[in-house]
């Protein structure tokens, strides 16, 4: 995700000047909250990359479960309240599409829509960005809502885009929950994709 202009998405700019940044807060402050960090735990990780952490809820409350969390985000605004609430975390502006940290991470996740706030064009690199920071057994985690929108990040561009940087689908759900995913596609307008190399053992 991202402050500047013409490196994110109109949905984004829409969704930035629409949105109060405390209100936003104010709607992650119960345990309900918090599926995206439950489901990530569930894997048993060391160590996370939240791709596009925006003020840094997922981040922080893997931090909290004692899982070393990096977040990184292109909006600075919304990190610098992350750095505010969690200034032990380690937190990086950078763009998505372009980003290099020099490691690699148990597991990458882009919970929040990340992919539908960046641009159509960008989204291939984003993805492949964000694997090259998988570790070699790690995992690509990512969240977004289903849509026929113009704009709209569709299941299988997601996949293309995986399969091209060598990673192929693990586990697929509705929700952050784990409730079942309809392949057939008889409703479900929320997909949450764990993607693993080609060949890893299935987690």
């Amino acid at each position: 995700m991202s402050g500047d202009g013409h490196l994110v998405s109109p949905r984004w700019t829409a969704w930035r000047a629409a949105t109060d940044l405390d209100e936003y807060e104010s709607r992650f402050t119960t345990a309900a909250a918090h599926g995206e960090a439950d489901l990530i735990c569930g894997f048993g990780p060391r160590s996370v990359l939240d791709a596009g952490c925006g003020t840094g809820r997922v981040a922080i409350e893997l931090h909290r479960r004692g899982v070393e969390s990096v977040g990184v985000d292109l909006d600075d605004e919304m990190l610098e309240r992350a750095r505010r609430r969690a200034p032990d975390v380690t937190w990086t502006c950078a763009d998505l599409a372009t980003f290099r940290l020099d490691r690699c991470f148990d597991v990458v996740a882009m919970p929040g829509n990340v992919l539908l706030y960046c641009r159509d064009e960008v989204r291939a690199a984003v993805v492949e960005r964000c694997a090259a920071h998988v570790a070699e057994a790690g995992l690509l985690i990512a969240g977004f809502t289903l849509s026929d929108d113009a704009g709209s990040h569709t299941l299988s561009a997601h996949d293309d885009a995986c399969r091209e940087v060598g990673f192929e689908l693990a586990h697929r759900w509705a929700t952050w929950d784990r409730a079942p995913f309809d392949a057939r596609g008889r409703g479900d307008r929320y997909a949450v994709s764990v993607h693993r190399r080609v060949g890893a053992p299935r987690p």
